[in-house]
């Protein structure tokens, strides 16, 4: 992961709104949920919510899938572990085998995939 990347991820998580959007929907995992339950667990108006959906889309956190009518969201999983992996890179001062195993297959295993970079 470059640092432009991971200073994006930061940026579109500051928000209180689209952080408590994301950890709902890691919750979730693969399941994930449509925009209409997610404003109603989080208390959110539909336009409010729908400005948030389209940051965290943006940025690659959310992935989307239209279902008829409906979107369903879910947290990018693979694009959460990439950034912990990049941020515990130089972990014990580059002896990451002293912080245990961070990997995104040991730490998740629905996490496996490669994740996309942000377009």
């Amino acid at each position: 992961m470059k640092k432009i990347t991971a200073t994006t991820i930061f940026e579109s998580l500051s928000s209180g709104v689209r952080l408590d959007v994301y950890r709902l929907l890691v919750k979730k995992g693969t399941e994930g949920m449509v925009a209409g339950e997610i404003g109603a667990a989080l208390d959110v108006p539909p336009t409010n919510l729908s400005f948030h959906l389209k940051t965290l889309t943006h940025t690659g956190l959310l992935t989307v899938e239209q279902e008829g009518r409906f979107q369903r969201y879910r947290a990018n999983l693979p694009l959460m572990m990439d950034l912990i992996a990049y941020l515990t890179e130089e972990c014990c001062g580059g002896n990451p085998e002293q912080c245990g195993d961070l990997t995104a297959h040991a730490i998740c295993p629905q996490c496996n995939e490669t994740s996309p970079e942000i377009t």
